[in-house]
Parts: C-alpha cells; structure tokens; sequence
C-alpha cells in the first residue's frame, strides 16, 4: 500500500537548488555516490528518507532525482508513484542492491527514468543522470514558438492513421497492417516533423499516447487473423501508459506487434530487457524496424529477441543488382529463421526485388509493390 505525503503548500517551482536530489539512507552510498557526481561536476543535495524527498522534489529546483528503492517508511517506488500522483514528470532515476522482477515492474509502471544495480558502475550513473537532466531541460530549451505549438496543437487534433499491408507469399495475402501517423495539419503531414518537434519540445509522450489511442480503435477493426504493427519511439519506453494494463491498446495487445525503432536510442534503456518483458507479459509482441540501417543492427536483436525482424530498405534496393546485399539478406534470413524470428523486408517496389528476396527465402513483405499506405485495410494479393 502506498503511503501518502502532503504536498507542499507553495508549489511554484523554487530557484535552483542542485542538479540531483539523492535519496538514500545509506550513509556509506550517499558519500560515495556523491562524490561520483561532484567529481562529475553535479551540485547535490541529499535527503535521508523519501517523506522528505517528495516534499523538495514537488517545490522544484532539482533536475534528477536518484533515489534508492528499499528504504524504511516509504520506498523509491512509492516515492516515484507519489510524484506521479501529483503531476510532477521530474526524471527519477531509482537504484536497488535487491533487484527483483516485482520493483523492476512497478519502476516502469511509474515511469523510472531508470533502474540501476548497487554496486552501481560509475560511468553507467554519470550516463543515467546526463539523460535524465538532459529529458528534463528539454522543454525549456525549445523556446516556445507560439504558432509552431498551436500547429502541433493542431496536428494531434486532426492525426489520423494510414495502413500498409505486410503480404506473406505462402498466404497468397495480407497477414499484417503496419499503422502509420498522418495529419492534415500544414508542415506537420508526414510523421518525421511532427516527431522532430515533438522530440525537441518535449511531447512525445503525448504524441506517442495519441497515436496509441487511434490504433487501439484500429486494432478493434483489423481484418480477421491479422495482426497490427504499431511503431514505438525509444523515448516511448519511459512511458507508464504504454505498460499499464489498463491502456486502450493492451485490450488488444494479443493482436498488436509493438515495432521499435532500431535506429532509437535503445542502449538509452538500461533496463530494456525489464521492460521488454513487461510488454510481452501484456500479449504484445515485438518487433525491430529498420535492421541493417544503422550500426547497432545485430546487438538490437540479440538484446531484445524480437518476434519479428524488419529488414530496412537500403538493403532491399536493387537487391538485384547486389551480391553484396544479396549476402546480407541471405544471412539475415537464416539467422531470423534458425532462433525462431520473422523477417519482414521493407520497401519493395519492382518485380525484380521481388523476385530476388522470394529467390533468398523471404516469405514476409511490403512496400509500394503491393499496396501504399491507406485509409482503409487493402486486400491484395501475393
């Protein structure tokens, strides 16, 4: 049961008062993670009991908080659930010498920043409180441009989703739809602007939760036996609303394939195989986007062990007129079937394409040579 704690009676945000609010009633880890982060050029002020640690945090005046998890009165956890409890997003950042598969859980429910291990490795908290602060300063950083957020505004008022069919050749057809996010609003019509700005301003989290919200009502009307791919950004997998049993798209998660970006930030994660697990625990299935467009490819899929495996489609063009791609592919497609993987090849526009990646084993495909994305749920065949 969570305790609870008053808020404070004045909550305008107070003047700075140091980079990291540390929460530990452990004297022996407060000095020595203090000293990491002074060292490191960070102002600290410390807190002996999480009570007193909400109390600050919620008056402002802190970028982190970095807080231990097992505490006496009130634990890191209950603690981070506090802060939620009353609006307050500042990053926390929760430490643990008992890691268990239960905190781990509940940090992701209340959106940890997150989850580190005592001993805790010096150079993996100076990179946990860096991303955290720099999350946190984002937003003032934009400098708001009025009709820039009013079109953004505007954009999530009129964001609507498109679909693109995912073919399989021995099914003759369709046995997935990728949801893709357009809007109507000018300059804000295909998704990499309004997730550039989102990214810079601060909102992802409620562009991520929209999109969330349309292909739930999606997922309601997918033609039978198909499943949907809905494309979630890394900055997504801070989000309590996309672990929570209770949001519009977990009702149908035993249809949906969550499709992370391979070209995010996921070693940004630090406890990805947590959260990884708690979205499989939902239904939902996983899968990686756009494998073999960046140089962290191969150690995505090994850390994440997806179900699916898109392959980008820098390889897939002109695979024809490639040996070298043609190895690529060929190899990926061993490794995908031989650990129980589905590899879906992106962007497939000729015939001749076509022909060389049905010639190299791939069953799973899409791209304009089949259908455009689309209002509705096209039927074609393969």
């Amino acid at each position: 049961m969570m305790e609870s704690t008053k808020p404070p009676s004045n909550l305008h945000p107070r003047q700075k008062q140091a980079d990291v609010l540390l929460v530990d009633d452990d004297k022996l880890v407060v000095r020595a993670v203090e000293r990491v982060l002074v060292a490191a050029g960070y102002t600290v002020e410390k807190a002996v009991d999480a009570q007193h640690a909400a109390r600050d945090a919620m008056a402002g005046g802190y970028d982190v908080v970095l807080s231990d998890i097992h505490m006496p009165g009130m634990s890191g956890t209950e603690l981070l659930g506090v802060l939620r409890s009353y609006g307050c997003d500042m990053p926390v950042i929760l430490m643990t010498g008992a890691p268990s598969i239960e905190s781990a859980r509940d940090a992701i429910e209340f959106g940890a920043v997150q989850y580190l291990t005592k001993p805790i490795d010096r150079e993996a908290l100076l990179r946990a409180v860096s991303r955290a602060q720099t999350a946190h300063r984002k937003p003032r950083e934009v400098g708001a441009n009025p009709a820039l957020a009013a079109g953004f505004d505007r954009a999530l008022g009129s964001l609507w989703m498109a679909f693109q069919p995912i073919v399989s050749l021995a099914a003759h057809g369709p046995v997935a739809y990728e949801a893709l996010m357009r809007s109507r609003e000018p300059g804000f019509q295909t998704p990499m602007p309004m997730i550039e700005y989102a990214e810079r301003s601060g909102r992802m989290p409620e562009l991520g939760r929209a999109v969330r919200e349309l292909c739930a009502d999606a997922a309601a009307n997918v033609p039978r036996g198909a499943m949907l791919f809905v494309n979630v950004h890394t900055q997504d997998l801070f989000d309590a609303d996309l672990f929570s049993s209770s949001s519009p798209l977990a009702s149908y998660a035993d249809n949906v394939v969550l499709e992370i970006t391979e070209r995010g930030a996921i070693d940004d994660v630090g406890d990805i195989a947590a959260r990884m697990r708690r979205l499989r625990s939902l239904g939902f299935r996983l899968a990686i986007d756009d494998l073999g467009a960046g140089y962290a490819g191969l150690s995505s899929v090994a850390m994440l062990e997806p179900d699916f495996v898109k392959l980008d489609m820098s390889l897939t063009r002109d695979l024809a007129a490639s040996p070298l791609r043609q190895s690529l592919v060929g190899s990926m497609v061993t490794t995908c079937r031989d650990n129980g993987m589905k590899l879906v090849a992106e962007g497939v526009e000729t015939v001749h394409e076509l022909a060389k990646l049905t010639e190299l084993g791939c069953d799973l495909l899409q791209g304009y040579h089949f259908a455009r994305p689309s209002p509705d749920f096209v039927k074609v065949a393969a």
